[in-house]
């Protein structure tokens, strides 16, 4: 595993805190730990290749909070719960709501290491495709409000003499902005301009 991944440790028990960030630091993964969901929120540390080891039960704020308050900012951090107090509809709930994994204390390192090396893979997956949806948004902003027009006609699946009609202008119009549409977006097919307007969440 790459030492630019970082997992972050939120837990209120120190020894728990140390004994996770041996682990993984022999493993050659960086660690920062918090003693409590409030001081990691404070810093919020922005790592593109990481992900939370975080306890559920914790004084203030507990791990399930802390992981709405993530997903409130839109901050894409896979969460591995680990907790010496759980049960099965808390493990439920938390991988409703975008957990990784449910671990219960005391964990085997082989378990806690695999859940770590799958929620680094999601922690990947998760930026790669926010990469993409931002990309695909910046092309489609420089589209003008006709040429969206066409292109949501255009993944639709409709003909350019349908558009037409559709919108009231010419086939030869259509065209011109179905042109313009790749050249701006960089769609050689519309196969790709499809794909472009599903990445940026692409509405009319």
């Amino acid at each position: 595993m790459s030492a630019k991944a970082t997992v972050f440790v939120v837990d209120d028990d120190p020894a728990v805190r140390d004994s996770l960030t041996l682990l993984l630091e022999e493993e050659d993964i960086a660690v920062a730990s918090f003693a409590s969901a409030e001081a990691f929120l404070a810093n919020c540390p922005t790592v593109s290749h990481s992900c939370a080891i975080v306890d559920i039960r914790m004084p203030g704020m507990h791990g399930m909070q802390m992981q709405a308050e993530l997903s409130r900012r839109g901050i894409l951090l896979p969460v591995i719960f680990l907790t010496g107090h759980g049960d099965i509809p808390m493990s439920v709930r938390a991988v409703k709501a975008g957990a990784v994994d449910f671990l219960t204390k005391p964990v085997t390192a082989s378990a806690l290491l695999e859940s770590v090396y799958a929620a680094l893979l999601e922690s990947s997956r998760l930026n790669s495709q926010a990469e993409a949806s931002q990309t695909a948004a910046e092309c489609l902003a420089t589209l003008t409000e006709r040429e969206r027009q066409v292109m949501a006609l255009a993944v639709e699946g409709l003909h350019n003499k349908e558009i037409a009609r559709h919108l009231g202008i010419s086939h030869r119009t259509v065209e011109i902005h179905k042109a313009r549409i790749m050249h701006k977006t960089g769609a050689n097919t519309l196969l790709d301009l499809a794909r472009i307007a599903e990445a940026s969440g692409f509405r009319t």
